[in-house]
């Protein structure tokens, strides 16, 4: 008697172009708004600091002020900045905000431009495996 049997094995896999660059260009993306993003959280911080006239001498805001201070001494003395007492209202540092704003708005775009591939056809690839194995009884 002989009797056959026949295994297949289907496989499918799908191949899409240039998708590892798509991932970087997006990661990059992420990347430049997050490092902005804290840049102006800080800056905002140094803001509400000398709003409420926050004391210099303590060690989280003499932080605050000399890490914002790297970014913001290009601004000092654009826009006069209204006092009271020890009350300060930073206008330079707004517009600081805005302009560092725009900034990561243009190099988010420059990285897309450059990294970016749009994405193109899949293409699905399948593999067939036939084995036969016969047995004599």
């Amino acid at each position: 008697m002989l009797n056959e049997n026949r295994v297949s094995e289907t496989r499918t896999s799908q191949n899409e172009p240039e998708r590892e660059q798509r991932i970087f260009s997006f990661k990059l993306t992420q990347l430049v708004w997050l490092l902005f993003g804290i840049l102006e959280v800080m800056i905002a911080l140094r803001i509400g600091l000398k709003l409420i006239g926050a004391n210099p001498a303590s060690p989280i805001v003499s932080l605050i002020y000399g890490f914002t201070y790297l970014f913001l001494f290009p601004f000092e003395g654009l826009i006069a900045s209204p006092t009271s007492g020890n009350i300060v209202l930073e206008l330079s540092s707004m517009f600081a905000m805005l302009i560092y704003g725009l900034i990561a708005w243009a190099v988010e775009r420059i990285v897309w431009l450059l990294f970016y591939r749009p994405r193109g056809q899949v293409v699905a690839v399948t593999e067939t495996n036939t084995s036969e194995s016969r047995s004599d009884h």
